[in-house]
């Protein structure tokens, strides 16, 4: 893939995930003639639906237009949640088209540009779109790929020039060894995606692995704690980049942050959580060590408004609190539980969770259950499979009856508001990476009415 001059259309197997999403609205800016296939309709979809963007919902090569069969002028773009047996996919290869995993072709894009890469199994979504955020708000000539929904983009794609650009470098399936970062960040390193890498040390072997692929003048962070070489960051004093004299008030951090050169004083994020604290942190240390100026930093940073699904607030009045979170691991859980706690001292809570793989209920089911009885009461739903097959004994059930709670019980979509609403609990989190995104919406539209 040494340049796309040649090619005209860009076919996207997947279209409706997240950061091929980002890859399609980027290709139709630049324009290219853009289709794909999704699973299933979505928020997503109909965005990309509405810039023009022709999508088949069908899994036939039939539904493939006939403009985007002309193997000298079309790039094929998959994601690997989608089945090998694809027909598309599978029709693709066969007639030797182009044929590249969407890592591929966004280490593609970053070849020849300055790359800011943040990478994490928790944290690296709000962490690149914050810092995508605060280097537009330096007028900077920077494009962000993003694995969620700015809020103050309303878009997975920030797109403000050329030169630069900020990328989420993902560990699912190895994707970030397509990266080569003049800066870049390792926010956390917990187990996750057991499913492809085995174990814990599988999985650390290869943030080591990206780690080394940072370019011999450029700068890594790593999160203060992490057995890796790094300028730490975190909100610990010893920490090169910390957070100082943190104070709440009215819902947002009031904190200094401490830097080589200094402090930058009375900074303000909006956003509750100490896990948003540390990305704020990261982001801030990714933007000084590019040259951002300080004192438009602080000016961004207040201004920035999240990333949904991210403690996104989808109901808050004085008698209820509805709170929309993509937490899908432990780790997650407690962050968000922590915020909660934080925000809300004394108030009942109600978690409403929807695994997601088999693999990882699996992996960390004792986990799962250790941070889901934090809450006061639990709905749970189904396990979302994703791109897997079930596994013997691996159900909801079996997780339920591992949380010592005396309210909680399993329960299906059709009842999930009547439960919900049943509750006495003021303030209600609902939490997990499948579907339960689009019941979340569904739900806060009737509660709303």
């Amino acid at each position: 893939m040494n340049n796309l001059n040649n090619i005209s259309h860009i076919y996207f197997i997947g279209i409706g995930g997240i950061g091929m999403s980002a890859l399609a609205r980027y290709f139709y800016a630049a324009g290219k003639q853009v289709s794909g296939y999704d699973k299933t309709a979505s928020t997503i979809t109909e965005g990309l639906t509405d810039l023009g963007i022709d999508i088949s919902f069908r899994d036939s090569i039939e539904d493939v237009p006939s403009t985007y069969k002309n193997k000298e002028n079309t790039l094929v773009v998959y994601t690997p949640a989608v089945p090998k047996n694809h027909s598309a996919y599978q029709y693709y290869l066969a007639e030797g088209f182009l044929v590249k995993k969407r890592a591929e072709v966004l280490g593609w894009l970053t070849q020849q540009k300055y790359c800011l890469a943040v990478a994490g199994t928790h944290g690296k979504t709000t962490t690149s779109a914050m810092l995508g955020h605060l280097m537009a708000s330096c007028d900077l000539p920077v494009t962000a790929f993003l694995g969620g929904i700015a809020e103050n983009y309303q878009s997975n794609l920030i797109q403000q020039g050329e030169e630069i650009v900020v990328v989420e470098a993902d560990e699912f399936d190895r994707s970030f060894m397509q990266l080569f970062p003049n800066i870049a960040a390792i926010t956390s390193m917990d187990a996750d995606h057991l499913d492809i890498y085995g174990d814990a040390e599988a999985l650390q072997q290869s943030f080591r692995d990206f780690a080394a692929q940072v370019q011999e003048d450029g700068v890594l962070f790593v999160k203060n704690g992490l057995p890796l070489d790094g300028i730490t960051i975190g909100l610990e004093d010893e920490a090169v980049y910390a957070a100082l004299n943190i104070k709440i008030g009215n819902g947002a951090y009031h904190f200094d942050l401490k830097h080589p050169d200094g402090l930058l004083k009375d900074l303000v994020l909006n956003l509750p959580g100490r896990h948003n604290l540390s990305n704020a942190i990261t982001a801030l240390a990714m933007a000084l060590q590019y040259g951002c100026p300080a004192d438009k930093l602080a000016k961004a940073l207040f201004a920035f408004k999240g990333v949904n699904r991210r403690f996104t607030y989808r109901i808050k009045t004085d008698d209820e609190v509805l709170i929309d979170d993509y937490a899908h691991h432990p780790t997650e859980i407690d962050a968000v539980h922590s915020a909660v706690r934080e925000m809300y001292p004394n108030k009942r809570v109600l978690a409403v969770f929807q695994p997601h793989l088999y693999s990882r209920t699996r992996d960390f089911m004792q986990d799962f259950a250790a941070s889901l009885a934090q809450f006061d009461e639990l709905l749970l739903l189904d396990i979302y499979p994703a791109r897997e097959e079930p596994i013997d004994g691996i159900t909801s059930q079996k997780l339920l009856g591992l949380i010592p709670l005396t309210r909680k019980e399993v329960v299906t979509k059709a009842v999930l508001q009547e439960k919900m609403e049943a509750s006495k609990a003021s303030i209600k989190v609902m939490m997990g990476a499948g579907d339960i995104g689009e019941e979340i919406l569904k739900i806060t539209k009737n509660l709303k009415r």
